[in-house]
């Protein structure tokens, strides 16, 4: 962390999503109710995943991963984005501006592989079920994890090692809510074309690679069964369905910023609202409405409580 000692800026200005007052209300309010919905939603997948011996299953051990790195995710950044909606004047720090990069490239590194494994597990389930318990082994589910967190700190650290020593002169404004690598290269006072490069062959190609990895596999599972019986089809595209919804919201930000690392215009910090808010808000909504078995778990829970009460 040497390198922070040779910038001059020691802190930047979050311009933020809106300068209308009556907008600002209006997104405080919102926000609020997503980041309350994201915390009591996702805790609760993680609540009933631990609390039903039913859902011990590797594709529940995942859903419930998911939803404690989207809590991670929306942490990070709507807090702070709700906080200063009503302040005029927008700062973070240097020293936080950088964590704040790290911990989402990291989260977003380990989300990446958890959805490559939620496909992985679905491919499986769906045409090996026969030995799915036999590779979808407690040990695998855990490798994953492990597997994510790894790839997650590797792909923040190999960009972070670029910028942490460029010289920050000034400006020191950044046209969005939230600190990231695109936005704060442009900041620099050197050539950032060539950082600018490495954010796109890095986040770029890993968003882009996974994106259309995941969409091949869906390809293939479908493929799969239709030869196999053209009549379960529908069955596994329904079963698909809640995935390729998540996958979507998550990787079409990622690729629109990150394929183009330096912003034109403010349209990305919109979009990447989906991914900080909107994403993690109505995963468990998705997965609680289009799983039957989670679904049954709910209501097992509210038969739970009168006998509680009784005994």
């Amino acid at each position: 962390m040497d390198g922070l000692n040779h910038s001059v800026v020691s802190e930047f200005v979050l311009l933020g999503l809106s300068s209308s007052w009556e907008t600002k209300v209006f997104l405080t309010l919102t926000f609020s109710l997503l980041y309350v919905g994201i915390i009591l939603g996702n805790l609760f997948i993680v609540f009933l995943v631990i609390a039903d011996s039913h859902l011990r299953s590797p594709m529940y051990f995942l859903l419930a991963n998911l939803s404690f790195n989207d809590i991670g995710v929306s942490s990070t950044t709507v807090p702070k984005m709700i906080s200063d909606l009503l302040r005029e004047y927008k700062v973070i720090s240097f020293q936080s501006c950088m964590a704040q990069i790290c911990f989402i490239h990291i989260m977003g590194g380990v989300e990446m592989v958890l959805l490559i494994a939620m496909a992985f597990d679905r491919y499986i389930a769906i045409c090996k079920p026969l030995h799915y318990l036999s590779i979808m082994s407690p040990k695998r589910c855990i490798l994953f994890m492990g597997l994510g967190w790894v790839t997650g700190v590797i792909h923040a650290m190999s960009q972070f090692a670029f910028i942490i020593d460029l010289p920050f002169c000034g400006p020191n404004e950044i046209d969005s809510f939230y600190c990231d690598f695109p936005r704060i290269i442009k900041l620099a006072c050197t050539d950032a074309a060539k950082f600018g490069v490495v954010v796109a062959a890095n986040s770029g190609f890993m968003s882009m690679g996974t994106f259309f990895l995941l969409i091949l596999s869906y390809i293939f599972i479908l493929v799969t069964v239709w030869k196999r019986s053209s009549g379960d089809l529908s069955k596994a595209l329904a079963t698909l369905s809640a995935h390729i919804t998540v996958v979507v919201l998550f990787f079409t930000p990622c690729i629109f910023l990150y394929i183009w690392p330096f912003p034109t215009s403010s349209i990305d910090k919109y979009l990447f609202i989906a991914d900080f808010a909107i994403t993690p808000a109505l995963n468990p909504v998705i997965y609680t409405l289009r799983n039957k078995e989670i679904r049954i778990a709910i209501k097992r829970l509210r038969k739970m409580r009168p006998l509680a009460r009784i005994s």
